[in-house]
């Protein structure tokens, strides 16, 4: 069985453009994420998944610098860009995480996975309830369950974000939510708006020296100094249908 986490990245950004080739801690948004995600224990091969628009060749640099994999596909068609990218790299389980989660941790990840496997699901999530932070979102599905998406879906917003076809469809998939014993989604690490970029910037400031700090670092820490997270607590995330 291989399992490929796939990175969807680009250049185009509504609220903040370019967001994942910013500075964040010395190195750039796309670097810390690859950096975390190529931890994983359960992955077999990184890829990351850009364009095919000549705004996403600094990506593609990037990514390649960065030892991932690249795979250029459709720009608004991101599910076909996760299809096409699986059957180019053989992926029997595919890993779905966005280059906006610079606080991505690896071993969420792995449990996102491994709790996927064990129940032997066709989509699997740590988001469909969400317990943990925004901003550690892990979706696995399998290579059939993908495919079908991509033959099956019809809206527009399925086709943008990938997998609302597999978690609105529950009668037809085998469907996972891993969640966590306590629920600490009222915390917002992800990257979308100037403000998120100052709180990822302080907590990278405070947690930078420590090597592969994980997710309960950075939750004691904002615990710590609550201040933090009121830097982008007014932040509202986009809907599905606003890309």
């Amino acid at each position: 069985m291989k399992i490929i986490a796939i990175i969807q990245a680009r250049m185009g950004s509504t609220r903040l453009p370019g967001k994942v080739l910013l500075e964040l801690g010395g190195e750039t948004v796309l670097v810390r994420v690859l950096g975390r995600v190529r931890r994983m224990r359960t992955m077999d091969e990184l890829v990351v998944a850009t364009t095919a628009e000549s705004a996403d060749d600094a990506i593609v640099e990037t990514a390649s610098q960065n030892g991932a994999l690249v795979f250029r596909g459709s720009k608004e068609d991101v599910l076909d860009r996760y299809y096409q990218a699986a059957c180019s790299f053989d992926a029997d389980v595919i890993v779905r995480i966005t280059a906006d989660c610079p606080l991505i941790d690896p071993g969420v990840s792995d449990h996102t996975v491994q709790q996927f496997l064990s129940v032997q699901a066709d989509f699997g999530s740590n988001a469909l309830e969400r317990t943990y932070p925004r901003g550690l979102d892990t979706e696995v599905m399998t290579f059939s369950a993908l495919k079908r998406a991509w033959e099956e879906a019809s809206e527009p917003y399925q086709r943008a974000h990938v997998t609302p076809y597999l978690y609105q469809n529950p009668g037809q998939f085998h469907l996972l939510s891993v969640t966590h014993a306590a629920d600490y989604s009222q915390h917002r690490w992800t990257l979308d708006t100037p403000e998120d970029l100052e709180f990822l910037r302080a907590v990278y400031a405070r947690l930078g020296g420590e090597k592969n700090f994980g997710w309960r670092e950075v939750l004691n820490l904002v615990e710590r100094e609550p201040a933090l997270s009121e830097i982008n607590r007014q932040i509202t995330q986009k809907a599905l249908h606003e890309g």
